[in-house]
């Protein structure tokens, strides 16, 4: 199972790090502020107060063993410091809150492997991108409700929807196939999935995660 390490424990990195942990991942929270670092302290796997700047700091947490690690800091050169020293500790995946579109170019530049701004990509939505390597985008529609678009596995491709029955099987609606630049809006039962295909899937999102290539 995926590890997760989030940095800055504010609004956007707390909305993250709680997502993934209800998901069932193990979130390893980090910030140099006492009362954040207590107020996630039930909500989380585990959390550190500590300056996430310090090279040393971050090997000591052992952070080059997560999967991601998500840096949520709200100060620009807290921020680049920070992204900076966990590529060259060798992270496997950085990403990281822009504050503006020049720091999203900074950011691009040293080497963040994905760059998020967060007046476009709440956290939640974020934190499922992440947890899930087939989900390409996240759309909640309700708390209860949401689209999906999730790239088709191995076992759909070239079965017609008729024969995957999505609705008797995961209780969703297969309301679009994206395939390459063509859209099929609600396809019909005799639309056949092939590969490369990206799956617009209408459900509740318990129902949701029960998708192959979900979970």
């Amino acid at each position: 199972m995926k590890e997760f390490a989030v940095i800055g424990l504010g609004r956007f990195g707390m909305g993250v790090a709680t997502a993934l942990f209800d998901q069932g991942f193990n979130v390893l929270g980090v910030d140099l502020d006492s009362a954040k670092v207590q107020a996630a302290a039930d909500r989380i796997t585990h959390v550190v107060e500590a300056d996430a700047t310090d090279r040393d700091t971050l090997k000591s947490l052992g952070i080059r063993n997560f999967d991601t690690v998500v840096v949520g800091v709200g100060e620009l050169e807290a921020s680049v410091l920070t992204t900076l020293t966990l590529k060259e500790l060798g992270v496997r995946e950085v990403v990281v809150k822009s504050l503006s579109e020049a720091h999203g170019k900074i950011l691009e530049r040293i080497g963040a492997d994905r760059i998020v701004f967060p007046e476009r990509d709440m956290g939640s939505r974020v934190a499922r991108n992440l947890s899930s390597a087939n989900l390409v985008d996240y759309l909640e529609l309700t708390p209860e409700f949401s689209i999906v678009e999730v790239k088709a596995t191995a076992e759909l491709i070239d079965k017609n929807l008729a024969e995957i029955n999505f609705r008797s099987r995961y209780g969703t609606t297969v309301i679009g196939i994206k395939r390459s630049d063509e859209l099929i809006v609600l396809p019909g039962g005799d639309d056949c999935i092939r590969e490369g295909d990206i799956l617009l899937v209408l459900g509740r999102n318990d129902q949701l995660q029960q998708l192959p290539g979900m979970n």
